[in-house]
């Protein structure tokens, strides 16, 4: 899988087709995109996983990992996932975290992330905020 940047408006298709599937494209549109840093994974033309990340300082958050459901259980999230790690190294970000949903929370252990007691509910999902300091 080849990992680019590329311009949020490519997100958006993925997010809603994996995360929320019965939701509009309007529900996956995050009002500070045009602030963040896209990245996709590409199978030859085809984009198959995003992921988005929004740095403020030496702190960064990241939103919408999402894998075309095909292409899921190949570790393309975690390829993803651990580019935009390198990628925030370099950038000298010293802490990352996200709101992960909770049935993905082992999923992000694998990278050390830790969860917090932060907790929430949003569109019937529950949520808990994650961090890994780098």
């Amino acid at each position: 899988m080849e990992i680019i940047t590329i311009p949020y408006q490519l997100t958006w298709p993925i997010r809603q087709a994996v995360m929320w599937p019965n939701k509009p494209m309007a529900y996956v549109i995050l009002p500070n995109d045009g602030d963040g840093t896209h990245f996709g994974g590409y199978l030859q033309d085809r984009l198959v996983a995003v992921i988005s990340v929004f740095v403020q300082d030496q702190t960064a958050q990241f939103r919408k990992l999402a894998t075309v459901v095909p292409e899921q259980g190949k570790g393309y999230g975690t390829m993803l996932l651990q580019h935009l790690f390198d990628h925030l190294k370099e950038r000298n970000v010293t802490k990352v975290w996200c709101n992960a949903r909770v049935n993905a929370t082992s999923f992000y252990g694998k990278f050390g992330m830790v969860s917090t007691s932060q907790t929430f509910i949003k569109g019937g999902l529950e949520y808990v905020v994650m961090e890994i300091a780098l």
